[in-house]
């Protein structure tokens, strides 16, 4: 067996374990793909550790940071594009397995403000069902802006953006606890900045919904033992006088 002697190493054997894996992968599921990959890596990674134990546990830990798509996901997919029908949201699902709502800017949020347009709250009506009672499900909301301002009103707006979403959807009754926010401001834009159509589509909130792998194919747990029935006892005592 090839010792490890330098972190280098270490990361040309990570990055190598991790292509290897995905050329092995042609005939898996995305969820087997995504958790294997994951173990895999985890497992080389761990391996800098200095020690086998290293090794196994990146293994573990790896496999458990993918996202499966249950069948609570697709329904929830299903949902979701029922919902944003004609609106302009698009529902997808990415390549890890999280269910991704991107949100222009014409139906979420006026130009240089954060509060909901009227058009938004039924689509996060629907997506508020439910959320937080699925185990293991969690929900990332990031805003974006486009290259109009500057990043000291860009960042703080777009982040103001996602906060304003995770508010309404805690009404509905979501989990606050599963969700977390961010803003980005200009940093990642989807069409150009140079057109107003293209600056359309950089102002938008994007929603992800994902489902650990590790909590969703967790074994079902054993029922409750059935309690043996208490005798009965049928013979007589004493004689009727």
């Amino acid at each position: 067996m090839t010792k490890i002697v330098d972190s280098g190493r270490g990361l040309v054997l990570v990055a190598t374990a991790a292509a290897v894996l995905m050329a092995g992968c042609a005939n898996m599921t995305e969820t087997q793909r995504n958790t294997g990959i994951g173990a895999g890596v985890g497992a080389v990674a761990g391996g800098l550790i200095g020690d086998g134990k290293g090794a196994a546990i990146g293994a573990a830990v790896g496999a458990a940071g993918g996202y499966a798509w249950s069948k609570y996901m697709e329904n929830k997919r299903q949902q979701m594009q029922t919902a944003t029908a004609g609106t302009g949201v698009q529902v997808t699902q990415t390549q890890d397995n999280q269910l991704k709502l991107n949100i222009p800017n014409d139906i979420s949020f006026e130009t240089g403000r954060a509060d909901l347009q009227p058009r938004l709250r039924p689509i996060l009506d629907q997506f508020a069902q439910g959320l937080g009672q699925q185990p293991g499900t969690e929900v990332f909301i990031v805003g974006h802006a486009d290259s109009t301002g500057t990043d000291a009103i860009n960042n703080p707006l777009s982040q103001q953006r996602a906060n304003s979403v995770r508010d309404y959807l805690v009404t509905r009754g979501a989990d606050s606890r599963i969700i977390r926010t961010e803003g980005r401001g200009s940093r990642e834009p989807i069409a150009s900045n140079a057109t107003d159509a293209g600056r359309a589509q950089n102002r938008r909130v994007e929603i992800f919904l994902s489902e650990r792998a590790s909590v969703a194919h967790a074994p079902a747990p054993a029922p409750a033992p059935v309690a043996a029935p208490a005798p009965t006892y049928n013979t007589p005592i004493g004689q009727p006088r």
